[in-house]
């Protein structure tokens, strides 16, 4: 299938238009093998029409102006779908783009012709064979929502495809695809256009598809403030005066917030662009965001960072955790505004918990420690039955949760206590084993210090974006420590538990098995908290 994209934007492959007909294209290409060309009328010289009909009467068929217009021709006849992509200007197509549907003119007869689907008063049949083309139009406006505006365009292309003679994508919000910081919410748009090109060469494109390519990429009071803020003047004078570019951002960034993550308490964000000296305030309130540039008021959270720093952050060159990381910038205050960032401005787009199989929950640590306590309290209580006990729970607990994934220490730690189990069994000795319970189990957490992903990371990922918290050098560093705590813990714990077998100090023996986890466990809350907030302050 032959497929023409002709370019009726003056900002050539810049066009956010453009990055729309590519992925209907794509689309397109998953469903019939497909050959593209593309018109980029910026390139190109096309003069206006002069209107003198020599392509009727002198040279029919040829137009009298020498310039690029005749291939532009020559690729409409030859391709099987023509797609017009284009910014909406001033309620119709840019000029460039005028000028090409002017110049088709040596395109169709002089002849009248009676016009039988009812758009306008009179026809011209076409000069070349026509049939079976099919033509797309493909356009972005600035508004909030592209419903109303295209009234125009579409009373124009009725006259030149027929009515219905074509299908559309009109898309609000255009410039968003054009700020990288926003690609995740515009990629989901364009992963729909994709679908629509798949299903126009197949049975046509479905209602479920059309609804999804009306819904906006962003709240409409959302989008109209970063419109407002993109302009860098201010609107609030009669002469409109030129606004600092780190303030601009700084609004485009307030205007994000979702006045929904508002929890009572009102909180003040403090940036402080340190490499050009600048410093703003975003006041997150019940009914919005405010920026304020002066007559600063007490900050609850106060970042420290270079302008170029967040700005690289903001495009997407580089992880915010990364940065922070490496001190990059630094924190102060209230820490709670960090971690839940995508809470409170909604710069990435929704996502699901991630699944390693569409058919499974995400894993519970509960599911690796359910045999390990099944073991020591079953040993330690009740001997031998309650190894019994044991191994059967054990043996069990994959079955149980087996609508949950089972990460590879669900299946060590079943494996390793139903072992356990046998061996209090058979050499009667269920104090041993507890105490060789205790080793494995620190092995295990010492072990998978040295993987991609320790035990704790494992499960907790999930809360902060699943696979992607495993690039989290804060995240990852956390866990490691972690990890290695609860290990060498468990190590300690087998070694004074073997010294303490032969003694009837059973009150230490309980004390080591139930209030020192629990301490492990306050030590846990408390570190998880406090070492993203350490080294966001620049230590660490």
């Amino acid at each position: 299938m032959k497929i023409l994209i002709i370019n009726g934007s003056p900002k050539g492959e810049r066009s956010n238009s453009l990055q729309l007909a590519r992925a209907f294209v794509e689309g397109m290409g998953t469903a019939v093998s497909t050959e593209l060309s593309v018109a980029d009328l910026s390139k190109m010289d096309i003069k206006a029409c002069k209107g003198c009909f020599g392509c009727w009467k002198a040279t029919p068929g040829k137009c009298v102006i020498k310039d690029d217009m005749p291939q532009v021709i020559e690729q409409i006849i030859a391709a099987d779908v023509v797609i017009y992509s284009f910014p909406l200007y001033y309620f119709s197509v840019p000029g460039i783009l005028k000028n090409v549907i002017d110049r088709q003119l040596p395109m169709v007869l002089p002849f009248m012709a009676e016009n039988k689907d009812g758009i306008g008063s009179g026809s011209h049949d076409t000069r070349y064979d026509m049939s079976g083309k099919k033509f797309v139009l493909v356009s972005t406006c600035g508004f909030y929502s592209a419903q109303g505006n295209y009234d125009s365009v579409c009373r124009m292309f009725d006259h030149i495809c027929g009515k219905n003679g074509y299908e559309t994508i009109f898309c609000g919000q255009g410039e968003l695809f054009a700020i990288d910081a926003l690609r995740n919410h515009t990629a989901a748009y364009l992963e729909t256009v994709k679908r629509a090109g798949s299903e126009f060469v197949r049975d046509g494109i479905g209602n479920d598809t059309r609804e999804k390519l009306s819904e906006l990429i962003m709240p409409k009071d959302v989008f109209e403030q970063m419109a407002d803020a993109s302009w860098g003047v201010s609107k609030d004078s009669e002469q409109p005066q030129k606004v600092d570019e780190s303030l601009v951002f700084t609004r485009q960034m307030s205007a994000l917030y979702n006045k929904n993550s508002f929890d009572g308490t009102e909180r003040v964000l403090e940036m402080r662009y340190t490499d050009i000296g600048k410093t703003y305030q975003i006041r997150l309130k019940k009914d919005g965001a405010e920026v304020l540039d002066s007559d600063l008021v007490k900050a609850t959270t106060i970042i420290e960072t270079p302008y170029s720093v967040w700005k690289d952050i903001a495009d997407g060159k580089i992880s915010g955790t990364e940065a922070l990381a490496k001190h990059m910038y630094s924190v102060d205050g209230d820490f709670d505004l960090m971690i839940n960032w995508d809470t409170y401005f909604g710069t990435g787009a929704p996502q699901a918990v991630e699944k390693s199989d569409t058919t499974l929950k995400k894993p519970l640590m509960i599911t690796m420690l359910i045999p390990w306590c099944a073991l020591w309290t079953g040993l330690l209580s009740a001997g031998i039955p309650g190894a019994w006990a044991a191994a059967v729970i054990s043996a069990a607990v994959p079955m149980v949760m087996h609508r949950h994934e089972q990460t590879i220490y669900d299946k060590l730690s079943s494996a390793a206590c139903v072992m356990l189990s046998l061996l209090a069994i058979f050499t009667s000795d269920a104090h041993l084993a507890a105490v060789a319970g205790y080793l494995v189990f620190g092995l295990m957490w010492l072990i998978s210090c040295f993987t991609k992903e320790p035990v704790c990371a494992a499960y907790v990922k999930y809360n902060y974006g699943g696979s992607n918290a495993l690039t989290n050098p804060i995240f990852m560093k956390t866990n490691y420590i972690l990890a290695a705590a609860w290990g060498v813990f468990y190590l300690i714990t087998s070694v004074v538990s073997w010294l303490l077998l032969s003694s009837d100090m059973g009150l230490l023996r309980s004390v080591i098995g139930t209030v020192a986890p629990a301490i492990m466990g306050a030590f846990t809350v408390f570190f998880e908290k406090w070492y993203p907030r350490h080294v966001a302050m620049g230590n660490g």
